[in-house]
């Protein structure tokens, strides 16, 4: 019971931790020293760990795992979406 409130607090804390970053880019609307590569390879990353936690939550465990990868997965998504929708076009 313990491992998993410390492993719900931590994955709430590094889910949260996404949204400095969030905020950052709704203000400015500039993404320009994000690289998007590096952020969908986090998304698939944490996609993969969901697939996984959702398997964990079937057999009857780890929901605490489930809450934290779906948490990282809607912000890290958020990241990405930002990124495309403010990266600077290219002009012909």
């Amino acid at each position: 019971m313990l491992f998993s409130l410390m492993q719900l607090i931590g994955g709430v804390i590094l889910s949260l931790g996404w949204l400095p970053q969030i905020i950052q880019i709704l203000k400015t609307k500039s993404v320009a020293d994000l690289n998007l590569k590096s952020y969908l390879l986090m998304l698939l990353g944490i996609g993969l760990m969901e697939a996984y936690a959702v398997n964990l939550v079937l057999t009857g465990v780890g929901l605490a795992f489930f809450i934290t990868y779906t948490m990282s997965l809607i912000v890290v998504s958020a990241v990405v979406i930002l990124i495309l929708r403010f990266q600077p076009r290219l002009r012909k």
